[in-house]
């Protein structure tokens, strides 16, 4: 971010500082539009904000330029800021499906309605459970027999991770 050329006339520094703050700022911009849900969650983020904001405050009194990225940036790191003291009102869950038998012995039968799958649950605080349910289970079924299995079925969410690699 207080990255300057060693070479250049005055101007020259100036406009090569500026540009890359201005790259940096939106950078963490984008960073927190993505991941502010993850960001409330950890401190060390939530401090590398504030002290980011406090830090982009101070160079706008020295470079007015900056000044119009100021106000979004304010609002992300409030918006942030105040859903990481909000108390959580939905257990963030995530559903694995694994698989416990062998690959070829599967290939060659058909699956049916009425076979059964094995979900990992995932929740919020690390911890899991597992359900099993059908095959041909509802989002709505899936989702009744976590909040069984939990205890509560207030805000629970279904999310899908995969990965290609």
């Amino acid at each position: 971010y207080h990255a300057q050329p060693s070479q250049g006339t005055e101007q020259e520094k100036m406009d090569y500082a500026l540009n890359n703050k201005r790259r940096v700022i939106r950078l963490v911009l984008q960073w927190a539009a993505l991941y502010g849900d993850l960001l409330q969650e950890d401190e060390a983020a939530m401090a590398f904000l504030e002290e980011f904001y406090v830090s982009v405050s101070d160079d706008t009194r020295m470079i007015a330029a900056l000044k119009e990225q100021l106000p979004e940036l304010e609002k992300i790191v409030k918006q942030v800021s105040e859903e990481s003291k909000a108390p959580q009102k939905k257990h963030k869950v995530l559903l694995q499906l694994f698989n416990t038998s062998d690959d070829r012995a599967q290939k060659r039968q058909p699956i049916r309605g009425s076979d059964e799958v094995l979900f990992k649950v995932y929740c919020i605080d690390q911890t899991y459970t597992t359900i099993r349910v059908p095959v041909s289970s509802s989002v709505k079924e899936v989702i009744s027999a976590v909040a069984d299995k939990l205890g509560s079925g207030e805000g629970l969410i279904i999310v899908k991770m995969s990965s290609g690699g």
